[in-house]
């Protein structure tokens, strides 16, 4: 779970735009972030296993 106070400073528009860091919409995680879920791995995974991210499923073969 990511520090309250580094979520709400990403908020905030930064001095030089480079600065930008993408971070989780559900839990605020900052490494491991997919920019097409705009989530982490983890909750991508845990959403997908659930049915909640349509076209998703879990490879098998």
């Amino acid at each position: 779970m990511a520090r309250k106070a580094m979520i709400e400073k990403s908020k905030r528009t930064p001095k030089f735009s480079t600065r930008t860091r993408n971070r989780c919409k559900l839990c605020g995680r900052a490494r491991g972030y997919m920019r097409f879920f705009e989530m982490c791995r983890m909750c991508v995974r845990k959403n997908a296993l659930d049915g909640l991210l349509p076209g998703v499923r879990k490879a098998s073969w």
